[in-house]
C-alpha cells in the first residue's frame, strides 16, 4: 500500500495542500488500511488449508515441473521431481495443475487436504522436444523433415528389435521383414531407394553412439544347404530400454552426419531415471502360430490327382510348424533430481519360432546415469548397454536349389510318404527328396554374440551459454555360428559325410568427439551454435572353418571337436577340397572416418528461423584425390502464424519449410579401394596334394579417384494445427538424386582381384510426398479419442546408366543362370525384366506373346510407390486400446517359390503342389521358365497390432505405486491378393553381388502373435 500511495501523491499536489493538515490525514488513512489488511490476512489465514499430493500421467509416473496455482491468484509452486507437491490456499478456492505437453487441469479443494492429479498428454502440443543430430530442439523451431515417435506410439507385443518399434509410425519410412525368422533380418528404407552397393539402411545412432552397420554374426555356410543370412545386428538393444526414436529424413537434417547421411538417420534414446528410486518390473508371455499355410494338396487330393502313391498320410506343414511361446522379463530401478539420474536395467527374452527348433534369447544389462558438480557447471554422464544374444537357426536358405533346403523340403515332401520307416528310423528316400524332420534332426546351428555399447560423457559450462561436450564411444562385438550337418542325413554333399561350418566374427569400433555449443539471445536475435570434431575408427576381423568327413555323426560332438574330421574344406579362387589338419581362414580390417562439423541456427523474431550446416568427412576407405567429403545443408523455416496479417481464429499453427544438402554413402565393403596388403589365405596345390602361399599379398587396386555417392536433397514442408490444434499435421514434398553411384565391374586380367569398384556417372532419383495427420477427435476428460494417419508416395527412377546389370537370382530344377530383374537406364532400381506370359497351348507348354525372351514391363518394380499408417488410441476411464494397421502399395513380388516347385513338372516327379496346379492346363514337360506367370501385385493391408490395457487402481497403496495389465495382437489379418505365405517379403538373391528386392524364395514363415503381460511399479 505504501508504494501504491507514494505513486499517486506525487511531490507536486503535496506542495498544494497543508502540509500538517494533509500528514493527519494520511496518518490516519495509513492506520487504518494497515489495521483492515491484518484484519483481512488474518482471517485468510485462517481460512487456509495445507494442500498436498502428487501429479502423475497415465502411466501414473511422476510429473516434475508441473505448476500448481490458486485460480485467480499469483499464489503457486512448482512439483517436484517425483511429481509431488505441497500448497497452502482458501478452502473455497480451485487448484490449476498445468504442464508442457499436458492438457490442464482444475480441481476444487473443497474439505480435501490431498489431492492427487492424472494429467493427460496434449497430443496437440507443440512444445514437445525432438532430438536433433548433436543436440535438441522444440518440435516447432525444426527447420528439417524430422519424425519423432516416442514409448506410447511404440508398436506393442513382441518386439525383438528397435526398428520394429516404429514400423507404419512415420510417413516415408517404410519398414519389411525379409523373414519370420527370430532374430531374422530387417530392411529399412527411408524416402525410397537410392544406392545399389552402398547399401540402403539408414545410420543408427544409439545415445550419441553412431553405428557401423556391419553384421555382427557371421553368416551361415554355403555348403549343402545353401547361403543363410547373419542374423539383425540391432537385436542386441532391448526396445524395453528405449524411450524415442527421432527420425531424420531430409538432407537439412541429416547433413550433420555427412557422408553416412544419404538414407536417413535414426535416432535411439534410452530411457533415464526420475524422481525418488522406482522399481519398476514387467512381464509378458506371447502365443504365436503360422498365419497362413501353403495351399498344398493333402494325401487324399493328392491320390486322386494321380500322384505317386506311397500309401502314408503327412502333412508335412503341420509336421515342421508349432506354437512358439516368448517370455520376456523386464527389471528396472532408476531415479534422479535436479542434480542428477541414474537407470539400471535387466531384461531376458526366450522367444521359440513357429518352425520347429528355432529360437532366440537375449540377456541385457544397461545403465544410464549423470551427476552435476561444481554448482551444476559440470556434467558427467554414461551410457552403457552389454547383451548376449543366442540364436538357435533351422536350415532354411536363400538360395539352395530344386533339392531344397528345409523350407523347400516341407513344401515339396509327397504327402503319402511316412515320417519314419518300420523300424523308427528317418525315411529319407534320396538326396533329392530330403525328409524336411531328418533335416531338423539332424543338424545344429547355433549362433552366440556378446556386444557391449556405451559412452562415457562431459559437459562443461565454460562461460554462460557456451559449452563443451567431449564423449568416449564404444561398440564392441563378438560371435561365433556353429553350424552342423550329420552324415546321417540324406542330402546332395552330406550323406555319410557330414559337414561342419565355424565362423566367429569380432568388431571394435571406437568414438571420441569433443564441441562447442553456444546459445545466445540478442534482442529479438535468437543463436545457436555448433563446432566439433570427431575421430571413429572401425576394426574388423573373423576367421572360418569348415570340415567334412567326420568320423561321427553326433551334432555336438563335431561341432566341438573339429579333429574328428577327415577332411577340411578350404574356400579358395578353386573351391577346392583336400585332406589335411585344420587349416583357418582368416580376414582384419581397419577404416578411421574423421571429420569436421559445425551448425548454424539463427531465429528473427521468433518468425524466421535459418538453419545452415556443414560436414567435412575424411575417410581411410577412399583413395589420395578423395580422401575428404563436404557435405553443407541450409534449411529456412517461416512462422506464418507469428505474421499480424494471418487471421485470427483460423490456424493455431502455420509454418513453411525449406531446405536443401547434400549427403554421403560409404556403406560399402572394407579395404577395397586403395591398395592395401594384408596377409592373404593359404591355397591347396591339388595336383602335389599339399597347402600353398600364405603370407603378404596386395589384396587391392590403387584408387585414388573412388570417392563417396552422394546425395543432394531438396525438401519442401508445410506445418498446421486447426480447430484449436485438435488436427495437426505436416504435408512434404522432396526430391532426392543420387550420384556417383558405388560399383563393382570385372577388372582387367590379371589382377590381384576380379573386379574393381568404380563410381558410375548416374543418377537414382527419388521424389515424392508425405503427410502426417493427428487427430483429438474425441477429447473428454473420461474419454479419448486419437487418430494418427501417415501417407507417403515415392517414384524411384534410373537416370544416365550405361550398360545393364542383372540381379534376381532365380533357383529351382533347369533355371541355372535364370534372372528376374535388371538395372538399366529409364527404369526404376530392381525393375522385373521377364517373359510375357498368358497361359498354355494345347499341349500344355507355356505361351510367350511377346516372343520367349526377357523384356521390362512397363517399369514394374519390388519398390512401392505407397505405404501408410492408421492408428486408433482410445482411453475410457482407466481402460486404453489401440488399433494399428498399415499398407504397402504399388509393388510386386515374384514367386520364386511357386517357379522352383508349384509347377506340373514337379507333381510329375513325386513331389506335392499347391491345389490350383493340378487342371491348369500345364503340360508335365513344360520348361518353368522366368516369366510374369510366377510375378504377382505385392499390395497388402494388414492389422499389425491390436492392444487392450487396463490400469489398476491401487490408491494409497504403500508397495505398488502402478499396475497396468495388457493383451495385443499382432500381425492378425492381412488383406492381400499375394497368395505366397505372407507379402511382406524380400530374399536376398543377389547376382553378382548386386542386391535384389521383392523376391519371395523359401522364407522362413511369419506368425501370428497373441501376448499378455503386466507392468508393476513399486
Amino acid at each position: 500500500m505504501k508504494n501504491n500511495y507514494s505513486k499517486v501523491m506525487t511531490a507536486s499536489e503535496i506542495r498544494e495542500v497543508d502540509i500538517r493538515s494533509s500528514y493527519s490525514r494520511i496518518l490516519v488513512l495509513f492506520l487504518l488500511v494497515l489495521a483492515a489488511l491484518m484484519i483481512s490476512s488474518t482471517l485468510s489465514w485462517a481460512q487456509n488449508v495445507s494442500i498436498s499430493g502428487r501429479v502423475t500421467d497415465l502411466r501414473s509416473e511422476g510429473i516434475p515441473g508441473v505448476t500448481i496455482t490458486v485460480k485467480g491468484t499469483t499464489t503457486g509452486t512448482n512439483s517436484d521431481i517425483d511429481g509431488n507437491y505441497t500448497i497452502s490456499a482458501p478452502a473455497n478456492a480451485s487448484l490449476s495443475f498445468s504442464a508442457i505437453g499436458f492438457v490442464t487441469e482444475e480441481i476444487a479443494i473443497g474439505n480435501k487436504t490431498v489431492i492427487n492429479v492424472t494429467l493427460k498428454e496434449d497430443i496437440r502440443a507443440l512444445e514437445e522436444v525432438v532430438v536433433v543430430g548433436y543436440g535438441t530442439v522444440k518440435k516447432k523451431d525444426a527447420t528439417g523433415a524430422v519424425s519423432a515417435i516416442g514409448a506410447k506410439d511404440f508398436q506393442k507385443g513382441v518386439v525383438t528389435s528397435p526398428e520394429q518399434l516404429m514400423q507404419g509410425r512415420v510417413a516415408g519410412v517404410q519398414i519389411s521383414q525379409s523373414s519370420g525368422e527370430p532374430g531374422g533380418g530387417i530392411n529399412v528404407r527411408i524416402r525410397g531407394t537410392s544406392s545399389v552397393l552402398g547399401g540402403n539402411n539408414p545410420l543408427f545412432v544409439i545415445d550419441g553412439v553412431p553405428l557401423s552397420g556391419d553384421n555382427t554374426s557371421g553368416s551361415g555356410s554355403s555348403q549343402g544347404v545353401g547361403r543363410q543370412a547373419a542374423k539383425n545386428p540391432l537385436n542386441f538393444l532391448n526396445p524395453d530400454d528405449i524411450a524415442s526414436i527421432d527420425i531424420l529424413k531430409d538432407a537439412s537434417a541429416t547433413a550433420i552426419y555427412g557422408s553416412r547421411g544419404a538414407n536417413g538417420v535414426v535416432l535411439i534414446t534410452t530411457k533415464k531415471g526420475k524422481g525418488k528410486g522406482s522399481l519398476d518390473y514387467g512381464f509378458s508371455v506371447g502365443i504365436s502360430n503360422i498365419t497362413k499355410k501353403y495351399d498344398l494338396l493333402t494325401a487324399d487330393e493328392y491320390r486322386a490327382a494321380g500322384g505317386q502313391d506311397y500309401e502314408s498320410t503327412t502333412d508335412w506343414q503341420d509336421e515342421a510348424f508349432r506354437t512358439g511361446i516368448t517370455q520376456q522379463h523386464n527389471l528396472s530401478y532408476g531415479g534422479g533430481d535436479q542434480t542428477g539420474n541414474y537407470r539400471f536395467s535387466l531384461g531376458y527374452m526366450d522367444q521359440n519360432g513357429i518352425v520347429e527348433k528355432s529360437n532366440v534369447k537375449r540377456y541385457s544389462v544397461s545403465f544410464n546415469g549423470q551427476k552435476k558438480f561444481i554448482n551444476d557447471k559440470l556434467t558427467i554422464g554414461s551410457n552403457l548397454s552389454f547383451a548376449n544374444t543366442q540364436d538357435a537357426g533351422v536350415p532354411i536358405s536363400e538360395n539352395s536349389g530344386f533339392e531344397g533346403d528345409l523350407m523347400g523340403a516341407i513344401l515339396k515332401s509327397n504327402p503319402t510318404r511316412s515320417v519314419f520307416n518300420a523300424d523308427g528310423s528317418y525315411n529319407q528316400p534320396g538326396n533329392t527328396e530330403p525328409n524336411p524332420m531328418a533335416f531338423l534332426a539332424y543338424s545344429k546351428d547355433n549362433n552366440n554374440t556378446l556386444r557391449a555399447l556405451g559412452n562415457i560423457n562431459a559437459e562443461l559450462e565454460i562461460l554462460k551459454g557456451l559449452k563443451f561436450k567431449t564423449v568416449l564411444g564404444f561398440d564392441k562385438s563378438m560371435a561365433s555360428r556353429k553350424q552342423a550337418l550329420s552324415g546321417d542325413l540324406v542330402a546332395s554333399g552330406i550323406t555319410g559325410k557330414g559337414r561342419v561350418y565355424v565362423r566367429d566374427v569380432e568388431t571394435n569400433n571406437q568414438l571420441w568427439e569433443n564441441y562447442f555449443t553456444y546459445d545466445k539471445e540478442f534482442g529479438n536475435v535468437s543463436f545457436n551454435g555448433l563446432l566439433g570434431y570427431s575421430y571413429q575408427s572401425f576394426e574388423n576381423s573373423g576367421k572360418s572353418i569348415a570340415a567334412a568327413n567326420f568320423r561321427t555323426t553326433d551334432l555336438d560332438v563335431m561341432i566341438n571337436n573339429l579333429a574328428s574330421a577327415g577332411t577340411i574344406l578350404i574356400k579358395d579362387a578353386s573351391n577346392l577340397e583336400t585332406i589335411g589338419s585344420v587349416v583357418q581362414n582368416s580376414n582384419y580390417t581397419k577404416d578411421e572416418l574423421q571429420s569436421y562439423f559445425g551448425r548454424v541456427n539463427v531465429g528473427l523474431s521468433s518468425k524466421y528461423l535459418f538453419t545452415a550446416t556443414l560436414r567435412v568427412d575424411g575417410s581411410s576407405k577412399f583413395g589420395g584425390n578423395n580422401k575428404y567429403g563436404y557435405f553443407p545443408s541450409g534449411a529456412f523455416k517461416w512462422k506464418l502464424m507469428e505474421e499480424s496479417f494471418m487471421p485470427d481464429g483460423v490456424f493455431d499453427d502455420l509454418a513453411l519449410r525449406v531446405g536443401y544438402g547434400v549427403t554421403g554413402n560409404q556403406a560399402i565393403p572394407h579395404n577395397v579401394y586403395d591398395r592395401r596388403d594384408r596377409y592373404s589365405d593359404y591355397t591347396i596345390n591339388q595336383d602335389a596334394n599339399k597347402i600353398e602361399g600364405g603370407g603378404l599379398n596386395a589384396v587391392a587396386f590403387n584408387n585414388p579417384n573412388l570417392k563417396w555417392e552422394s546425395t543432394a536433397a531438396l525438401n519442401l514442408g508445410l506445418d498446421f494445427a486447426i480447430l484449436k490444434s485438435r488436427l495437426s499435421g505436416s504435408l512434404e514434398f522432396y526430391a532426392k538424386s543420387t550420384k556417383d553411384l558405388l560399383f563393382k565391374v570385372v577388372a582387367a586380367q590379371p589382377a590381384p582381384n576380379p573386379f574393381v569398384f568404380q563410381n558410375l556417372d548416374t543418377d537414382i532419383q527419388n521424389q515424392g510426398v508425405e503427410l502426417a495427420l493427428n487427430a483429438a477427435v474425441v477429447d473428454h476428460k473420461d474419454f479419448t479419442w486419437e487418430v494418427l494417419f501417415n501417407m507417403a508416395y515415392n517414384k524411384n527412377l534410373v537416370k544416365n546408366l550405361t550398360g545393364t546389370y542383372d540381379t534376381g537370382e532365380i533357383n529351382g530344377q533347369g533355371l541355372s543362370g535364370a534372372f528376374a530383374q535388371r538395372l538399366a537406364e529409364g527404369q526404376p532400381l530392381f525393375a522385373f525384366f521377364l517373359r510375357e506370359f498368358s497361359g498354355f497351348d494345347e499341349a500344355g507348354n507355356s505361351i510367350y506373346p511377346n516372343g520367349d525372351f526377357q523384356q521390362f514391363l512397363g517399369g514394374k518394380s519390388p519398390l512401392p510407390k505407397l505405404t501408410g499408417g492408421l492408428t486408433n488410441n482410445f482411453r475410457y476411464g482407466n481402460f486404453d486400446a489401440s488399433l494399428f494397421f498399415n499398407g504397402v502399395f504399388g509393388n510386386y513380388l515374384y514367386s520364386n517359390t511357386e517357379n522352383a516347385f508349384f509347377t506340373q513338372g514337379s507333381f510329375a516327379n513325386g513331389r506335392n503342389v499347391t491345389k490350383d496346379v493340378i487342371g491348369n492346363g500345364e503340360g508335365s514337360l513344360n520348361a518353368p521358365e522366368v516369366s510374369t506367370r510366377f510375378l504377382q501385385k505385392g499390395d497388402f493391408v494388414r492389422l499389425q497390432n491390436l492392444s487392450l490395457g487396463y490400469r489398476v487402481p491401487v490408491g494409497d497403496n504403500k508397495v505398488i505405486s502402478s499396475a497396468r495389465v495388457y493383451i495385443t495382437g499382432q500381425n492378425l489379418l492381412t488383406f492381400t491378393k499375394y497368395d505366397g505365405q505372407d507379402p511382406e517379403v524380400t530374399t536376398n538373391k543377389s547376382l553378382n553381388d548386386i542386391p535384389s528386392f521383392g523376391i519371395d524364395y523359401t522364407a522362413y514363415p511369419r506368425a501370428r502373435t497373441w501376448t499378455i503381460g503386466v507392468n508393476v511399479s513399486f
